[in-house]
């Protein structure tokens, strides 16, 4: 039966990435919460299924002329220097705080989604 639970979990993870919201924010919770994987791990199974992901999805954005490559380069060169910082931090810190800094950046991405959205609708009245 887990076999399924990670069938669904890869399903509903890629349809986020490929809308670009992320996967990681259902990957990694569904993977440690409901199938016990660490939390190192399951970064880890993110950002190696996040690159075909990225391909897929990349592909089809760029068909679609919605890549913007004056915004994307250099976004891109910090990016990947942060991911080079992020990745020696994330191995230094245990996987309780790992998962405690994870499920902050969560619920401050939330509250401001919801904040966002609130503002928009009140903006539209």
């Amino acid at each position: 039966m887990s076999i399924i639970f990670y069938l669904l979990i890869g399903l509903l993870s890629g349809v986020l990435a490929g809308m670009g919201m992320g996967g990681g924010t259902i990957l990694i919770p569904a993977l440690t919460i409901l199938m016990g994987v660490s939390q190192h791990f399951s970064q880890s199974i993110n950002l190696v299924s996040f690159v075909p992901m990225a391909i897929i999805a990349i592909i089809i954005h760029f068909k679609n002329h919605l890549i913007n490559y004056k915004i994307v380069l250099p976004v891109l060169a910090l990016a990947l220097v942060g991911a080079f910082f992020g990745a020696t931090l994330a191995n230094d810190v245990s996987a309780d705080l790992l998962k405690t800094i994870f499920g902050v950046f969560l619920v401050v991405i939330g509250v401001f989604n919801l904040y966002k959205s609130i503002k928009l609708e009140k903006s539209n009245d």
